[in-house]
């Protein structure tokens, strides 16, 4: 890969990254201080939200995130 390859990418994968992180600390919070969830358990949305990366918090807070 071409490091000016990189370079045309930057100003579209920063902001990307920005809200992935985002995204990804947003679910997490909310995962490890809350105790009810629709499915599954703690442990298994820590692991969805951190592995599988962009979709994993969107998946959360669509239909792993209980009532409150």
């Amino acid at each position: 890969m071409d490091i000016n390859m990189i370079k045309e990418y930057l100003p579209f994968l920063i902001p990307v990254l920005i809200i992935q992180l985002g995204l990804m600390l947003a679910a997490l919070y909310h995962v490890l201080t809350h105790k009810n969830y629709r499915f599954g358990n703690r442990i298994l949305w820590v692991v969805i939200v951190v592995v599988i990366e962009f979709v994993g918090p969107i998946a959360y807070f669509a239909i792993g995130r209980g009532e409150e």
